[in-house]
Order: structure tokens, then sequence, then C-alpha cells
């Protein structure tokens, strides 16, 4: 099947338009955006914010709008989003903008290098094929097709397409029990462990829950103890591929990740090392871009035990092919599911491993 229905990349349709690119947003996102509109030489025309964030300043030298601004400066334009959003209210405003002008979330990675392009598509085509065959329901193949043409295309009523619940994968997928041996990579402050219990009566057999930063391992051990899980191992080191020491940059919220450039040296290990032959039965992964390495820190506990997975697919543009193909190596027998929830852009889109 021919996943791809889109027959142009957004950067490629911007470069031909000759209608004014505006962005909506500033700081990481917005940089990135405009990294690549330079690469491709699209002019950028402004810049504007929701009205709470528009002070009088500048941002990369140009002056932060309103979007009334826009309009009247502007007959007609494209709008290219820069930022994330996951809550009802702000998705329900977008929403509204969209309807009024030509507006585009443009894909650009959390972590690595890749630019989601046709080309970065056909050079991986056989992968994505591969994949897709994998796959064990039609709704991880309609959010698969659709994710990939959001990618390519930047359009929002390809998440909307696909978007699905929590509630939902809990309930069709993982049905976790209060017998899980819970192991979380990228625990933060113990939110995913929370969610867990909440589809277990709020109980389980062990946890044992990994995060780097230390200001989110204070807060999640505060969450432990609050829980009474009086089983969990809580280890304030990064899930990796072997023990060890790697830069780690922390960053607000949950952006805090591992770091070939700068940060702080921090404690790595791998789950096995942790784990020591001992079983786990569902194992819960985000941690911001070192899916893959993370995920050979388990090949020992994935090949001995098989347990359900949840794993983070949306922070390399390989992630799609990649981690999944990683796995089946690995186990052959995996079931595969793939769900979105909602968010602008394609962030909480998740591999599912049963």
């Amino acid at each position: 099947m021919e996943l791809i229905t889109e027959k142009q990349s957004l950067w490629e349709y911007l470069q031909q338009s000759k209608k004014p690119v505006v962005l909506y947003g500033m700081g990481d996102g917005a940089l990135k955006i405009m990294a690549v509109l330079k690469q491709y030489q699209i002019p950028l025309a402004a810049i504007f914010a929701s009205d709470n964030f528009v002070r009088g300043h500048s941002f990369q030298g140009f002056p932060v709008l309103h979007l009334a601004d826009v309009e009247a400066k502007f007959q007609d334009f494209i709008i290219l989003m820069a930022f994330a959003i996951h809550d009802d209210g702000m998705t329900q405003y977008i929403r509204q903008i969209a309807g009024r002008h030509e507006f585009y979330a443009p894909d650009v990675p959390v972590a690595g290098e890749n630019l989601f392009t046709m080309e970065f598509y056909r050079v991986h085509e056989e992968q994505f094929q591969q994949v897709y065959g994998l796959l064990a329901d039609e709704q991880s193949r309609r959010v698969y097709r659709d994710i990939l043409n959001y990618k390519i295309s930047g359009k929002l009523c390809y998440l909307q397409s696909c978007q699905t619940t929590v509630q939902e994968a809990y309930a069709n997928i993982l049905r976790p029990g209060e017998e899980e041996i819970y192991a979380d990579l990228g625990a933060y402050k113990g939110d995913t462990i929370e969610e867990l219990l909440t589809y277990t009566g709020g109980r389980c057999k062990k946890v044992i829950a990994i995060e780097p930063d230390r200001k989110n391992y204070k807060k999640l051990l505060a969450t432990v103890e609050r829980l009474g899980l009086s089983q969990a191992v809580c280890c304030n080191v990064a899930a990796y591929s072997q023990k060890g020491l790697r830069l780690f940059a922390s960053k607000a919220g949950r952006q805090s990740a591992l770091s070939s450039a700068q940060g702080v040296e921090t404690p790595v290990d791998s789950l096995d090392n942790i784990l020591n032959g001992e079983p786990v039965t569902l194992i819960n992964m985000d941690v911001e871009g070192g899916e893959k390495e993370a995920i050979e820190g388990c090949a020992k506990t994935i090949a001995a035990y098989k347990p359900k997975m949840l794993i983070s697919a949306y922070h390399r543009s390989e992630d799609l092919f990649a981690l999944p193909l990683q796995i089946h190596a690995l186990r052959p027998d995996y079931q595969f599911y793939f769900r979105h929830y909602q968010y602008i852009p394609a962030w909480d889109t998740n591999l599912y491993c049963v």
C-alpha cells in the first residue's frame, strides 16, 4: 500500500507559494522552524504570539505581534505553528485560527538532525512498509498512515483523524493488572506511575522508576511515598545501553535529555543491569530521544520475559520505523500497535508492544 498520499512536502510548497509566511510562537520550536526556512530559502515575514505573551518585545530581530496586527498588515498569509499543545481549550483555539487562515504545524524533530521530508521517506520506504505490515489492528494502521502524511504536510486534519484516548490503549492493548512489575524509564515526577495505578485498582507488585533529573527525582520520591509503594525501587540515573557517565541537559518540564554537546555529567545505566536478571511485566519508556539506547539496555530483559511495552515514538524522525524493527529483532513474536493522543504537533504518538 502507498502509505504517503501527500504529493509535496510542506517546505517545497512554501518555496513555491507567493503568500507571506508568518510564525506563531517563540522558543526552541520557533528556532528550529526558522533554521529550516533558512535552509529552504523561504523568507519569514513576521512573528506573532498569543495576546497574553505580547509585551512589546522582539524575537530573533522580529517584533512580536498580535494576530490582529498580522491580519491588518497582510491580506492573505500562511501561519506556521511553532509550539506544542494538548489541552482542550488551546486545541480548540488553534482550530479556530486554522479555520480562518492557511495554517500548518511543521514537523521538526525533538531530537536528532533528520528532517522528515519526502526524500527521507523514500530512502526508508521499505522499512516503513515493513513496520506497517507488522501492525496488529486497523487503528494502528490508520495512525501510521496519518502520522506519516502529517509529517510530510504539516496539516492538522491528519492528527485529528487518528486521535484516540489513553484509556482506550490501557483497556484494549496493555490491560494491566495488580500483579504488574512495572519499569518506568523516564519516570519524571511519577505521573505515569500514578496513571498506571488508576487502571490496576491502585496496586501493583513492584515499581522500578528511573529518572535522571535531580529536581524531578525528588518529586518522584515524594510521589512514590504518597502512593504508598513500599516495593518501589527508584534510581537517579538516565536509562541507557550500559553503565557509565554521560552529559545530561536539564531543562524545564519533561524536556531534559542526554546530550552529546552540553550538560552536567550524569550517571547512566541499563535496565538489564538494574534488574540483574529479575523479571518485569510492563515497561514504559519516554527518554526524550534516547529510546534506541534504552532499548539496547533492555535487550536481555525483553528477550527473556517479553514484557508489555509502551514506548514514545515521536522524538526522532526515524523512531516510527527504527524502534519497532529494533524490538522485532529481539522478539519476533511481539504484536505492534500505534496510538496517537490529542497533541499538536505529533507528540504523544506511542508504540505499544504486547
